[in-house]
């Protein structure tokens, strides 16, 4: 059977990739297609592009080269035939379909006021396929537990963006709702998870309903914006844990620390390479002085698989983990 987010190809693209080398199509991340250019494709890490007939090529020069009617019949099939009612997506410059797959976009923005008010001549996209890994935060989890609440850490995961972040953190939504602590000491039962899912990738909602599995005990807030969010759950749905992708504006930082004055548990994504980074940005100073979070984890992927080290909040290493469990095979 082929997967759903095909669907969204036009006809002549769809068997291009149906044509590829089977393991190659079942490890696909990104599919890019930019208007007069050559069709290219991100499998494992590693980065290909396709030729008219669908075999892989290293050389641009023998790449098949996507027109103008292919991204018109792409956008339209993405947009659902309603341009229009994708204003705010397009704004933003990124469309999330069913499933948690997500599409940027790239072409002329349209300003007011000195802000982007509309995207229009779309001639960029990048097709990012979300795979669900089950297992992936069994390496993870045990070390952000707090035995003494039975609960777990403020705990921030910073990575380089595509390095298994969002992966990682639907599955600690899964095993913290679930109560799977993969720990012998760990006797308390499952948490009340709120996932906050701005783009819809976390838990690939359609029509409010997780495509993913993300756990027995968990509530998500869709397509919601991260600070009016994490507002909202704390005052409807009374969690002991918060998870929310991608944090970076003040507002983030200033909802997230309401959380910790309501006593309830955090756990977050940034972009970066590492603490100090993200120590450094403005917007979220007040997280990092006094600190905020209690265990830092930071994502490294590899040929070999994901790595990841563990900083607790005066900087000590807790854990260093070397490539040997695989995952983190999509948008981060």
């Amino acid at each position: 059977m082929n997967p759903s987010w095909l669907s969204v190809f036009p006809d002549n693209i769809r068997g291009l990739l149906l044509k590829m080398p089977t393991s190659l199509f079942n490890e696909l991340e990104e599919i890019r297609i930019r208007e007069g250019r050559p069709l290219e494709v991100n499998a494992a890490g590693r980065h290909y592009f396709l030729t008219s007939s669908g075999e892989i090529t290293r050389n641009p020069i023998l790449a098949f080269k996507p027109g103008k009617q292919d991204g018109n019949t792409l956008l339209d099939l993405i947009t659902n035939h309603s341009l229009y009612t994708m204003e705010e997506e397009l704004r933003r410059g990124f469309i999330t379909i069913a499933g948690g797959h997500r599409i940027g976009l790239a072409g002329r923005t349209v300003l007011s006021s000195g802000r982007v008010e509309h995207l229009r001549d779309i001639s960029g996209f990048n097709v990012r396929i979300a795979r669900e890994v089950q297992g992936i935060a069994d390496q993870v989890l045990p070390q952000l537990l707090d035995f003494k609440q039975q609960s777990v850490h403020h705990t921030l995961i910073l990575s380089p963006p595509q390095q298994g972040k969002t992966t990682l953190i639907r599955d600690l939504a899964r095993q913290i709702s679930n109560g799977t602590w993969g720990h012998p000491e760990a006797k308390w039962s499952g948490l009340k998870v709120a996932v906050i899912d701005e783009r819809s990738e976390i838990a690939g909602s359609k029509r409010g309903v997780p495509s993913f599995d993300v756990g027995a005990r968990t509530d998500v807030m869709d397509g919601c914006p991260k600070a009016e969010g994490i507002m909202m759950m704390i005052r409807s749905m009374s969690p002991d844990v918060i998870i929310v992708d991608e944090i970076g504006r003040s507002e983030d930082a200033e909802a997230l620390a309401e959380a910790l004055h309501a006593g309830v548990r955090v756990i977050a994504t940034a972009h970066g390479s590492n603490v100090a980074e993200m120590a450094s940005r403005p917007a979220l100073a007040q997280l990092f002085n006094p600190p905020f979070f209690q265990i830092y984890t930071v994502l490294n992927r590899t040929e070999k698989g994901l790595a990841f080290r563990l900083w607790d909040g005066k900087g000590r290493v807790i854990q260093t983990h070397e490539p040997g469990w695989k995952g983190g095979k999509e948008h981060a």
